[in-house]
């Protein structure tokens, strides 16, 4: 086992968003913005934005990796970048109050169609249907959860209509 693969996961984290250097076994070296390091291989997850093209990820195997150099912290336009490299292209970002709205709205409509449904956590942002489902923000069909998935199926089918009759 090498230095990097005895790191901690907090280590490794303070290694995210930021421009590294990476020397691999056999001198390989990588240079790339930090995404990620998976916590049980130790591999880390480089993103690069070469000329004129669509980002490029390269992974670095944990066992492979002999050193790390920071070359740069990333300012708040690159670790956005970076976060909306795996986001889908129709994800957005609601507002608190928007987030509100579409809770109130959704919990209001199931309300009105006897679904039982109630607010859970500590600040009753996720939604609960009937014990047995959760909805968590942005209250959509993907956002769904059950370990019982006839209940599971139906919510999201129902979820999914009022959206379309929303637009």
């Amino acid at each position: 086992m090498n230095d990097w693969q005895r790191k901690s996961p907090l280590d490794w984290e303070t290694y995210v968003n930021k421009l590294v250097k990476v020397v691999a076994i056999e001198k390989h070296e990588y240079e790339g913005w930090v995404l990620t390091v998976d916590p049980v291989s130790a591999s880390i997850v480089l993103a690069t934005f070469p000329e004129n093209e669509k980002v490029s990820i390269s992974f670095v195997m944990g066992h492979a990796v002999q050193e790390v150099k920071i070359l740069q912290e990333g300012d708040s336009d690159m670790k956005q970048r970076l976060s909306r490299i795996f986001a889908p292209e129709e994800s957005k970002a609601y507002s608190p109050e928007e987030l509100e709205k579409r809770k109130n709205d959704l919990k209001t409509w199931l309300e009105t169609n006897h679904i039982p449904v109630a607010e859970q956590g500590e600040q009753g942002r996720t939604l609960s249907v009937a014990g047995v489902l959760t909805i968590d923000p942005p209250y959509g069909p993907e956002q769904c959860s059950s370990t019982n998935e006839i209940v599971l199926s139906r919510v999201q089918g129902l979820v999914q209509g009022y959206l379309e009759k929303q637009q």
